[in-house]
């Protein structure tokens, strides 16, 4: 498949699911959320199936931004990474993530704050990420909302700054992986993150119903794309 417009090749193979088909949590894990997290949902699993499947060295430092449940820090850390940093700018998220990982008898190293600048001067062989990317006139505050509608007017706003600032937290033959909408241009991040430095692809793709938050701002459509783009550092 190609991305219109650009002739760009997305993803070798695309996979259609039912509304709903991911929700439920992997049998190997126990998620709890405290009142204003946000729940994972079936982006959530896609992310930790795919960050499974890459198969990242044992030994690999990991981070994830805007951890929310901290589920996908925990799935990392029971993929067997050396160390798991999770960064968020709640603090309830940030202590849910850290009661999710002790639930599920591993660790992870919370740090409060926006984006990369709880972890300035460090680098990591794998970066994740499901940032908000629904379109939103303002940005909430607090609340589980934060984690939908952080994006700014077309989305995209902190998938740029992501972008613009991975490569330099990236150690040589590391990865960024970002789960991405086709309501915000994947074309524009397989850009920006070559644009930083990095080869980008796309390593997977999947077409469904829209959700409930997404549908109510975009009636005009009837299915929305989900990618997981990858982004390396040669």
């Amino acid at each position: 498949m190609s991305d219109a417009g650009t002739g760009r090749s997305l993803v070798g193979s695309r996979v259609t699911f039912a509304a709903g088909a991911r929700e439920a949590y992997p049998a190997t894990m126990r998620i709890i959320t405290l009142p204003g997290v946000f729940t994972p949902r079936s982006d959530t699993w896609l992310l930790a199936d795919v960050m499974r499947r890459a198969q990242p060295p044992r030994d690999a430092d990991v981070l994830e931004l805007g951890t929310g449940s901290g589920a996908i820090g925990v799935a990392a850390a029971q993929s067997g990474a050396r160390s798991v940093t999770v960064v968020d700018v709640s603090r309830r998220a940030l202590v849910t993530a850290a009661i999710n990982a002790r639930l599920n008898g591993v660790r992870v190293i919370p740090r409060r704050g926006d984006l990369f600048g709880p972890v300035a001067g460090e680098q990591f062989d794998l970066v994740v990420s499901n940032p908000p990317y629904l379109p939103s006139d303002e940005i909430p505050r607090r609340g589980a909302s934060r984690a939908w509608e952080g994006g700014g007017p077309d989305g995209r706003g902190l998938l740029e700054r992501i972008c613009s600032d991975v490569a330099g937290h990236l150690r040589p033959g590391g990865t960024v992986l970002l789960v991405h909408s086709s309501v915000n241009d994947v074309s524009r991040t397989l850009d920006a993150l070559e644009q930083a430095g990095l080869k980008a692809d796309v390593v997977h793709q999947e077409t469904g119903p829209l959700g409930p938050l997404l549908s109510a701002k975009r009636p005009d459509l009837d299915e929305e794309e989900i990618y997981v783009v990858r982004g390396r550092r040669i």
